[in-house]
Parts: C-alpha cells; structure tokens; sequence
C-alpha cells in the first residue's frame, strides 16, 4: 500500500469510519488486512468474550513475600484444607493419622526458593496470609523440627516430611499444582483436593462448587466492552468499578474502601520499612539490599536523576522487603509486588494526591488487572514475566493517569503502552528466589509505568493503533510460546547462565 492511501486509512480510522471486523465490539479497532501488500498474517485478532465477576478484594490480597503464587496461595491453600478436614465427620477424623502435600510443575521446581514449603506449614498450623509473621514462617524450615496442632478436635504433627516435591512435569490443568490430603495409618486417602495457583494470590481446586457471589450490573469482558459501558451509562470508571464491586461482594461501599485503604497503605508501609533496611537478603548466595543506598544517592543528584531514582529506590524497597517474607500486596502478584507501592508512593509524597484520587487510580489499576488476569494470565508460570512485571507496570500506568486525572481513553493508552513494552519478557530467578533480576525489574517496570503515564496524557487516543484488548492477547500468544525453562522455572536463561558449573 502506498504513503497516499495508508495517511487516508489512518485519517478514516481516527474518525473511526467502519475499519471495524465484522462482529467485533464497538470501540475495538484494528489495522484492516488490507493495508499491507500480502494480505497481512493469515489471521487477526479474535475479541474475548464473557463477563468478569471477580472482586477487586480478590485480586489486592495482603500476604507474605516472596511470591504470591508460591507463597500465598499455598497458604492458603493449606488453610483451606484445614477447614476441610475440621469439617469432616466425627469417625473419618477418627480414622486420620497424618497430612500430605505434593507438590508438582513450578511449586516444585523453585517452591524452596520461594519458601513454599513455609508456607503450607504455616497455613496448616493455622496461620492466616494478612497477618502471617515472616518469624514464624522462619521457624518452618527447620528440617529436624516437628509442629503440633490441633484440627477439629484432633491434634496432628506437619514438618517438612509432610512434603512430597514431587514431578516438575505433569498432565495437570496449572503448572502450578498442589495435591493436599489426609490419610489414615495405612495411608488411605480420607480426604483429596486437588488444588491449582494460576497467580497472584488466587487458588481454586477440582471440583469446586460455585462461590455464590452476585452479579455485576456492569457486564464486561473487554476493555472495547467496558469503554461501550461507560459509553452507554455516561458514568466514570471509578463508579462501574465500585458498583461492581459492591454488587459482586454484597457489601456497601464503605467496605471496599476500607479494602482499598488497606492495599494503599500496605504499599505505602512497604516503602517506609524497606528505605530503613540494609544488609543481606536470606538466600544461598550473597545479595544484599540497595533500596536505602539509592535512595540516600538520590538526594545529591540533579532533579530529573534524583526523581527517576527515587522512583527505582521505592520499588526496590517493597521487592527486597518481599523477598524477606515481609507482608506486601498481589499487585498483580508478589513477585511483582513493588512495581505499584512506587507509583503510590510518588502520588501520595510528591504528588500530593488526595486519598479519594488514590482510590480511583487503585480502581483503574485493578480493572487492568482484572483484564489481564481474564483474558491471558498474570502468572510467570504461565506466561513468563510479562505477565507479572509487565502487567504491575500495566496496571500502575493506568493507576497514575486516571488519577491525576486522566480520561478513560488515556486511562487505557498508559495501560496499553506499558503492557506493550514488557511483551516477551522470560521468567528466569536465579535459583528460584525471587532476588535477580526480579528486584531490579520491578524498578524498571515503575519507571515505564510513569513514563507509559506521561505519554498517554500528551497523545490523542484516537490516533494511537495499540488498544489494551490486542496487547493483552499478544501477551497470551507469546507466554504459550516461551519454552517451560523460560515460565518461572529457573532453568532457562538467567537462571542458568548466573551459575558456575
């Protein structure tokens, strides 16, 4: 095609005059096959469909570090099947002798690294993610050492015996797969769940009834869907949010802003406590914190240096708190769990945002979220780091822009551009522990996110070819295609060319 014809396509599609794919939600657009001189790739984008019902309380949890699909999620995992069992008729739990958990795909290739092992005692012992002490879960490691505890009305022993690492590949539904189950003295399986940790947090098991949750009177499944929402209902994102998340949970608004209270002041607090600490991070090898060294740097650069160092030392500062098992937020997930903090950080000390501005940006951020995790995933199991530092840095570039104001329009682009600046990106911890690169990547991804931000508020959107729903599947389509030792297993790159034979 040449220059002529490709300006008048560019000048239609701006006006958005029917360059949309037959069926395709309204607001969705493309560039058409025909533009290119082959016909393009043979194939184009297909728009997701379904409705999002999952809160925004699911996707924010508070748990401790490292990795919230290694960590989190196992414990409470373990605490779920420790309510099954003091749920069990009195003569099964008669009959019971002991716990079991195995461990399969990525929980068992770095489930070490990533303090796993901890986690599931803890959760067994009774221990819950949001006030988890890192002290205690410490204190689980200890190979020679036996805990008791008392699940209805019976009292059972767990150790790290009460662990099985097992097969690293295997036919199940997530890599991320953790089989609990109790047995009797023959070791006869009285109770079997079979769980999965998909990401960020989130668990579910075979068979798992229906949670009962309501209905969203905002019904969306894209980010084309949720532009024609607002569209349609004239109301702000902020607001579907929040009816959303009421309807959804039951609850009033008062309830899920006490939630969003939370999550900002944990980042906050996590910036706070890591910008005090120095020393040795726990690993098999030497790392030491850097947060607090660069930040007190930061202090005798110029103003542009200065800032843009700060910003990394805010990240790091929540990362290396995470990797210490600290108590951080899924945003979307542990591992990416600073990225976020410092974008609130500089809304709320440099910027001086209003808390009720800083709800609103966490609510874009979530619905970023809630985006990606629908329609790709937000595990590095899954879909390598893109899908946990690219979506963080995501999801803080909407947070920045539709809090300080931003239309939904550039709400969307500062989502867009950072996702799209992240598409490839391996998951390689060094010895699954997640100290390199994943500390280091977290700065990067808030400082893209500011600058995605920054863009996004100086563009016209409508110019803009990249939207969010096309990026997210571009971000799918190229996590399927990395080979496993690139999705968190820590035998592919990094993770191999760091270690001496």
């Amino acid at each position: 095609m040449d220059r002529r014809n490709f300006l008048k396509m560019t000048m239609l599609s701006s006006l958005g005059l029917g360059l949309l794919c037959k069926g395709a939600p309204a607001l969705a657009r493309g560039i058409p096959a025909r533009a290119f001189p082959d016909g393009g790739p043979g194939r184009g984008f297909v728009p997701p469909t379904g409705v999002i019902r999952t809160p925004l309380v699911d996707l924010f949890k508070v748990g401790p570090g490292p990795s919230s699909s290694h960590t989190v999620a196992p414990l409470r995992i373990a605490s779920n099947f420790r309510q099954a069992v003091a749920e069990l008729p009195a003569p099964a739990l008669a009959r019971a002798a002991r716990i079991e958990a195995r461990l399969y795909g990525s929980l068992s290739a770095t489930g070490r690294g990533h303090r796993t092992d901890r986690a599931i005692l803890a959760g067994l012992l009774g221990q819950r993610p949001e006030t988890c002490d890192p002290k205690i879960m410490d204190s689980l490691a200890d190979p020679k050492a036996t805990f008791s505890t008392t699940i209805g009305g019976r009292s059972f022993s767990v150790s790290q015996a009460t662990l099985v690492w097992d097969a690293v590949e295997h036919s199940f539904p997530f890599s991320n797969t953790l089989v609990m189950r109790l047995l009797d003295a023959g070791g006869k399986p009285l109770l079997e769940r079979e769980y999965y940790s998909p990401g960020g947090g989130f668990f579910l098991w075979k068979g798992q009834p229906d949670p009962g949750r309501g209905e969203p009177p905002h019904r969306f499944g894209s980010m084309a869907q949720f532009r024609k929402v607002a569209g349609d209902t004239g109301k702000p994102l902020h607001q579907i949010m929040l009816e959303n998340e009421t309807a959804i949970l039951g609850v009033d608004e008062k309830q899920v802003y006490a939630h969003l209270d939370l999550v900002l002041k944990t980042m906050d607090d996590g910036v706070d406590q890591g910008l005090k600490e120095e020393g040795l991070l726990p690993g098999p090898f030497e790392f030491y914190r850097k947060a607090k060294r660069i930040h007190d740097q930061a202090k005798g650069m110029s103003e542009g240096d200065g800032f843009m160092q700060r910003i990394s030392s805010y990240a790091m500062a929540v990362s290396e708190g995470n990797a210490a098992g600290h108590l951080a937020v899924t945003a979307p997930t542990l591992g990416s769990a600073g990225t976020m903090p410092a974008l609130v950080y500089v809304m709320k000390r440099h910027l001086k945002l209003s808390q009720e501005d800083m709800r609103r940006g966490l609510l874009a951020a979530g619905l970023v979220g809630l985006l990606c995790k629908t329609n790709a995933s937000v595990a590095g199991a899954e879909v390598g780091c893109q899908g946990e530092i690219g979506v963080a840095s995501s999801m803080a570039a909407a947070m920045l822009a539709y809090a300080t104001g931003a239309s939904l329009e550039a709400t969307e682009l500062a989502a867009t551009i950072a996702l799209e600046h992240h598409l490839g990106m391996s998951c390689d911890p060094v010895g699954g522990f997640v100290l390199i690169p994943c500390i280091e990547r977290n700065a990067f991804g808030a400082l893209k996110a500011y600058n995605a931000a920054l863009m996004a508020k100086s563009e016209i959107a409508s110019q803009h070819w990249e939207d969010l729903d096309r990026v997210i599947a571009a971000m799918l389509e190229t996590g399927k295609a990395l080979p496993p030792q690139f999705r968190e297993m820590g035998t592919g790159g990094l993770g191999v060319s760091m270690v001496d034979c």
